[in-house]
């Protein structure tokens, strides 16, 4: 196996899902941003080229914040969720993914 094809393997587990919220949409409408929940260990690089390659679009500029797990009890006890990354993924002017494309 190639390097090619060990690494868009890795490329298609980058992204774990799109981030849906008020503030996702209000994002992609004003600054053509698209928000994804991303692995805890990807890259600016890898999700660029992960996004490129899934979706065919030509990406601008990738962002990438790490979110704090929230404080939550379970009863008596309190617990954590996990921390996560999170990608702003600025497109190039005239680019758009169409999420509703399957149905």
């Amino acid at each position: 196996m190639n390097a090619n094809v060990a690494n868009q393997g890795r490329l298609m587990q980058v992204l774990l899902a799109p981030q849906v919220s008020e503030k996702a949409t209000m994002l992609a409408d004003k600054y053509q941003q698209i928000v994804f929940h991303v692995t805890g260990d990807a890259t600016k690089p890898e999700v660029k080229a992960a996004v490129e390659l899934l979706f065919k679009v030509e990406v601008l500029g990738v962002q990438i914040a790490n979110i704090k797990g929230k404080q939550k009890r379970f009863g008596k006890f309190t617990g954590r969720r996990k921390d996560w990354k999170k990608a702003y993924v600025a497109l190039k002017p005239g680019q758009e993914i169409n999420f509703m494309a399957g149905e």
